[in-house]
């Protein structure tokens, strides 16, 4: 079993940068696909990137994508989430998860286990 923990978000103006974390404790992170998701107040969660178990595959939605980048450190367990060119409509509560499918602009399949999530607040 993963256990997970988000960290690195914050206020940030419109247009900045923020690179938020993952830790993984277990086993298993090392066989997992990973993923980040996020959920705006008042909406439902929502895919936003993820990455293979290898880290030789990276997807994002739309709205992030050419402007954020995954990635993952065998070594320290960790995943990242590098985001530029922030909006507000970026601002929402950050999870990162490990799941078991082979991403996909859906995500990672069933997930096994999520992070507490990071608050992202982006000001215009």
């Amino acid at each position: 079993q993963v256990q997970l923990v988000e960290s690195g978000g914050g206020l940030v103006q419109a247009g900045g940068s923020l690179t938020l974390s993952c830790a993984a404790s277990g086993r298993t992170f090392n066989r997992a696909s990973m993923g980040w998701f996020r959920q705006a107040p008042g909406k439902e969660r929502e895919f936003v990137a993820a990455i293979s178990w290898r880290g030789g595959y990276t997807v994002y939605a739309d709205s992030v994508k050419d402007r954020s980048t995954i990635s993952r450190d065998y070594a320290l367990n960790t995943m990242y989430l590098q985001m530029n060119s922030l909006k507000p409509e970026d601002t929402a509560v950050y999870y990162c998860a490990s799941g078991r499918a082979y991403p996909s602009n859906r995500g990672i399949g069933t997930v096994d286990a999520w992070g507490q999530g990071t608050l992202v607040t982006v000001s215009s």
